[in-house]
């Protein structure tokens, strides 16, 4: 059974309740949220070819300390780094590293910004000077599903809808949607409830009431949705070795649909790429 709670009458641990949020949250979590947005906004130039990922962290790490906040993997579970960068077949949780950028690769860059002890959480794709059209495609089907994921969200449906509007999409474009990794809820805790699949049917989940807060992520593969996750215990990669995409926002529902609290300030929520 679902129980739904005020947010601030549940403890500070994730124990599956729903919590449910009110207007001060909201200001919170735009406020992270639009830091997030700004760093991946002011990344975007540096993102090319001989560039290390962990130049990139570097510049996540000191955004966020010249601007009041923590990025929330900073030693999160025994993490070492600031965000997650993800190249070509790595699905997630890419590690930031010394090897340069190559030209063709595509990125994911994955921040987390703690501020005033509010999560916003969000990622973007970015390409490596010139990509194949088939990474470009990814891009543009991966982009798709997550807005078509974000058009399902209203009270009263299931978060079922998300995923089935997100498998629907991909499906048909003959992409594949990753079932290991989902969106989750957001606000003062980074991990929260309820888990948000990227597949699925709408008469499946939780219902959504508005105060909710979540994250929607879809991790999109050109070949089959398999992945696994390397000796470093954090790495996911395809299993074919084929190309994975996410784009991701942090939402809260509202009275007739929900408020994107990531949205690029810049208008870049598809660095590098036409519209």
């Amino acid at each position: 059974m679902v129980t739904y709670i005020e947010a601030f009458s549940a403890p500070m641990k994730n124990t599956g309740v729903i919590r449910l949020y009110g207007s001060e949250a909201f200001e919170g979590m735009r406020k992270a949220s639009q830091l997030t947005a700004r760093a991946l906004d002011e990344i975007y130039p540096l993102v090319k070819p001989g560039v290390t990922t962990d130049e990139l962290d570097r510049f996540v790490f000191e955004f966020g300390m010249d601007h009041g906040a923590l990025p929330a993997t900073l030693n999160y579970r025994g993490y070492t780094k600031s965000s997650c960068i993800s190249l070509n077949h790595v699905v997630c949780h890419g590690i930031p590293n010394d090897k340069p950028l190559r030209e063709g690769d595509i990125a994911n860059i994955d921040i987390t910004y703690i501020l005033d002890g509010w999560h916003g959480d969000s990622s973007r794709m970015y390409p490596v000077g010139q990509i194949k059209r088939s990474a470009e495609r990814l891009l543009e089907v991966t982009y798709e599903c997550l807005l078509r994921g974000i058009a399902a969200v209203k009270p009263g449906v299931r978060t079922g809808a998300i995923g089935e509007a997100i498998q629907k999409y991909a499906e048909a474009e003959r992409c594949s949607v990753v079932r290991d990794f989902c969106g989750h809820g957001l606000g003062r805790l980074f991990h929260d409830a309820p888990n948000i699949l990227h597949y699925g049917s709408a008469n499946e989940g939780p219902e959504l009431k508005e105060g909710m807060i979540f994250t929607i992520e879809p991790m999109i593969n050109l070949g089959r949705p398999h992945v696994k996750v390397l000796s470093d215990g954090w790495t996911a990669v395809t299993r074919d070795r084929s190309l994975s995409a996410q784009y991701e926002h942090a939402v809260g529902v509202t009275a007739d649909g929900c408020e994107v609290f990531t949205l690029s300030p810049g208008g870049l929520d598809r660095p590098g790429l036409p519209g």
